[in-house]
This record gives C-alpha cells, structure tokens and sequence, in this order.
C-alpha cells in the first residue's frame, strides 16, 4: 500500500544544500526535527553560531509522523509516576510539560506562525469498566498540580462509560510550524544542510562532528535525531523502539475539538484537524508494536481503519503513515550529557510524546549549554537508570535481542529461492549461510542486502506497509533497496550478490 503523512503531503518540501566541506560553529545540531529546529532557535536568541544537519530533509522525519498531540497527559500515567519516583518529581513533570507547550505557543506568536496552533482540552476516556483507574488517575493528576475534572463520559460520539477531562492542551501542524522556524534561522544567519549523514561525532575541545561529505567543529554537539548515533551500549539498552500508525479520514459529522486517548490495548489516540480545501480531517493513531516484530504491516492500517468506521462516521480515507515511538524504561525521556562525555549531548525517549517532550528537550540542552540553572536536569539525565522504575523493563525490553541476534541466524528464510519473490516483495533468504534481505522492485528487478544490521548485527525484517527492512533488537530502519533511513545504524545494509534462477531472469 502507500502510506503517506497529511503534514507532510500539506506543506511544499524543503530544499536546503547537503554540507560538502569544512565548518565551524558553537553548537553543532544533529537531527532537523522538533528537538533540533527548536533548541537552534533558542539558542541562537542567547547568540549562538548554530548549524542543523540532517540526514533526509528537516521536518520531515519522525517530526513528520506524528499525530501532534501538545499534552501533560502521560502514556505511562501520573499515579505510577508518582509511585515510582515521589510526588514531588512527578510535579516536575507536569510543571515541564506544561514549559513546553507554553514555550510553542510563545515561539508561534513571536514569529507569527501559522500552524494551527489552539488550545484544546484533552479526554483520557474508557469504553469498559475501568473506573478505578481514571478516578485514581484524576486523582494523581490533581497531585501533580494539573486541572482535571472526572466526568460520567467523554463528548464522544459513541458510548463511553468515563472519562478524565483535561483543560489547556494543545494541537497544531507541526511541519507548518517546524519549517517556519527552519526560515527563522537561516534568516539569523543560521545553517541548515540536508541530505548529510553522520558517520562519528568525537568529543573534545572543539568536538568534531564527521559526515559522508565534510566536517564540523564545535564546542557543543546536540544529537537530536530519533535515536542517538553516539552511544552504542549504555543508552541503547535503555530504549525500546516501537512502530505505531496513524490515518486521516474526511470527517463527515463534525467532532468536538480535542484530544482523546482510549485505555484499550492496543490503545487509541484521536484528534481533528481543518484542512483549507479538504474541510474537517479525523486523525487516528494506535495499534503500536515492536519495530522488526511484524511483516504484516498492513493489518495495521487495516484494523485501525476498521475501528475508526465503527466509531466515527467518516468518509474516504486519503493519508496513512506510521511513526516511531522511542520507549525509555523508566517512562520518562534521557535528556543531557552523552554518557563519558563533557560537551556532546542526546535528547531521546519521548515515549509517544514527541512534540512536547522534544520541544522541552531543546529547552534544557539549551539551559544545559548555556550553564543556566534547572531544576529539571536531574530528573531527565540520561545516564540515569531508576532501579525502581527500570530494572523489570530493562528485562521485559532487551530480552528478545540476544533471541534476534542468534535466533534469526539460525532461523530458515522465508522463501528457498529468488524466483519465489514477487514484484514490490521483500524476503529473507539464506545464501551459503548468510542470511540475504532480497527485494523485487516492480520491474522485476531483484535487490539484495545483507540483512544484518550494521548497528550492532541484529536481522532486519521486512515491514510490508511500507516497503522498509526493520531491526527488531534497536530499531535501525532501511529502504527496500538497503539505504539507511533511521538509526542508531549509521550505514547501509552491505549489498551482496545473489544468482537468480532462470526462470527468475
């Protein structure tokens, strides 16, 4: 099928230059999303020389996929926040959320954006009976110093049996919004470079930030991508990547603004948005999994579509797209200082909430960089590991890699030979024991990859939605073809040489 995102089919593409030479800046920002156009602009306000690179085009990666919902409201909820690390940190995290969406309604209004921004409230509902749980979670709420109202069922059009209301969340469209500050800084004299893939990023007085084509030199380096290419062992053991996905049907019965989570599971998350020309748009996103786990990709949008008719009463259906979801083990993102370093530094681990904890992301490298006090640095540290919050999760999450490493080796293919590969196809196949990731472009023409990954050699599988090679042991993604989409890997799948049956030629 094709999946394509409504915000970035809405918005014209960019087209900055890719970085072919040497360059000196004081922060070097790799990654051109919410986290890395933010903090460019933050900190080029306090006057820092500031250069983004990105290995695609800004905007356009994970930032590209979101559902952009602006909330305090937590996957992992207030009362086991609160549980696992004290009233008094939970506090924080509100008061943090809650920076961050005022930090995007500040920057909208400062440089006149139009994105859509608005206030809306928020509905954590249930359709069973889990009562219980939203009023302990109301309750929470209330501790943590968010105004929540429990009510006998959400403004939905269909039965609800209660529901926690929300006040003061936030939407908008994101690309409008990201590429707006994307013009601001370029206009400061800011840089920005696309289709520029890191290879190595060293630490030291300058850091030295290596790319295919050139180089950087800084005294701050941001790893601001999805998942951070500097720290192989010590952070990627601490984060699990999922894949949710999203769709966007013409809404024939208008909805009553906002945003609304479900506690079913597989969960769901909904919200509205009015296109100029195609009118009230229903936005659904759910049926999350583990990246690399599932070939059938498609059964996803599939069931998500089928949920949403049940639902909503809704007409054609024009966009669908998926994203990745970065899952900390404690619930809460690992935002300073890269491990054993003193002047480069990761933001990752939003835990489906990507717009608002990366734009707070950017705020406290900012203040990080800028040596200003924080009182959210500790609880966001990202060489932090919570015993209580992350020991059962760091077991539940990395117990399936050694499996992957050595199982899917071991493992047959899923086909014998190249002639048993469709057009628009991907198999694994074993070749004189390797294993092959072997692709049949609509032609007929037949690619073939070392379906190892070059991050930390885990077996890529193929993801059918979206013609993509996904790796289940850290999340690293590749076109059909073998091209490096997402990290941590930083490199292609290797080509290799497969003989193709007669038949097959």
């Amino acid at each position: 099928m094709q999946t394509k995102s409504l915000w970035t089919e809405s918005v014209p593409q960019t087209e900055f230059s890719a970085l072919t030479n040497y360059f000196d800046v004081d922060v070097a920002i790799v990654g051109g999303g919410i986290t890395g156009l933010t903090a460019a602009i933050l900190l080029q306000r306090a006057g820092k020389h500031v250069a983004v690179i990105d290995n695609a085009q800004i905007a356009k990666g994970e930032s590209g996929y979101t559902t952009a919902h602006l909330t305090q409201v937590l996957d992992n909820r207030y009362h086991q926040l609160i549980s696992d690390f004290g009233e008094d940190q939970a506090r924080l995290v509100a008061a943090s959320k809650r920076a961050a969406i005022d930090c995007i309604e500040a920057l909208t209004a400062d440089y006149r954006i139009a994105c859509g921004f608005e206030h809306v409230p928020g509905f954590l509902y249930s359709e069973n009976d889990t009562a219980g749980d939203l009023a302990q979670e109301a309750e929470a709420m209330g501790k943590v110093k968010i105004s929540a109202e429990l009510l006998p069922a959400a403004p939905l059009p269909f039965k609800t049996k209660q529901a926690i209301r929300i006040d003061n969340q936030g939407q908008f469209h994101p690309r409008q919004y990201m590429l707006a500050l994307a013009a601001e800084i370029v206009r400061k004299d800011g840089h920005i470079f696309e289709h520029t893939r890191v290879t190595h990023v060293e630490d030291g007085t300058p850091c030295r930030v290596e790319f295919d084509r050139g180089h950087i030199t800084a005294r701050h380096v941001i790893i601001a991508a999805n998942v951070p290419v500097t720290n192989w062992l010590f952070l990627n053991t601490k984060i699990s990547a999922y894949r949710t996905y999203a769709l966007g049907a013409k809404l024939r019965t208008p909805l009553q603004p906002g945003l609304y989570w479900d506690t079913a599971d597989p969960y769901h998350y909904i919200r509205t948005y009015r296109d100029p020309s195609e009118g009230d748009i229903l936005i659904v996103g759910g049926e999350d999994h583990k990246t690399g786990t599932k070939e059938d990709t498609v059964t996803c949008f599939e069931k998500l579509e089928l949920y949403a008719r049940a639902h909503f009463d809704i007409g054609a259906v024009p966009y669908y797209w998926s994203g990745q979801i970065i899952k900390p083990l404690d619930g809460l993102p690992y935002i300073g200082l890269n491990s054993l370093s003193k002047h480069v530094y990761v933001s990752t681990g939003y835990n489906g909430n990507g717009m608002t904890f990366g734009t707070l992301g950017a705020m406290l490298l900012t203040d990080l960089i800028l040596e200003r006090p924080s009182e959210w640095a500790a609880l966001y540290t990202a060489t932090r590991l919570h015993p209580l919050a992350s020991i059962g999760n760091f077991i539940a999450e990395n117990k399936d890699v050694p499996l992957h490493m050595i199982g899917d080796r071991l493992a047959h293919g899923d086909v014998q030979t190249t002639d048993e590969i469709q057009p628009n196809e991907g198999k694994l196949i074993s070749v004189e024991g390797h294993k092959v990731a072997a692709y049949r472009d609509a032609e007929g023409s037949l690619h073939a990859c070392s379906a190892v990954c070059p991050h930390m050699g885990g077996i890529v599988h193929w993801n059918s939605a979206e013609s993509s090679w996904d790796c289940p042991c850290h999340g690293s993604r590749f076109t059909a073809q073998g091209k490096m989409t997402n990290g941590p890997a930083v490199s292609d799948l290797k080509p290799v040489s497969v003989p193709e049956p007669a038949a097959a030629r």
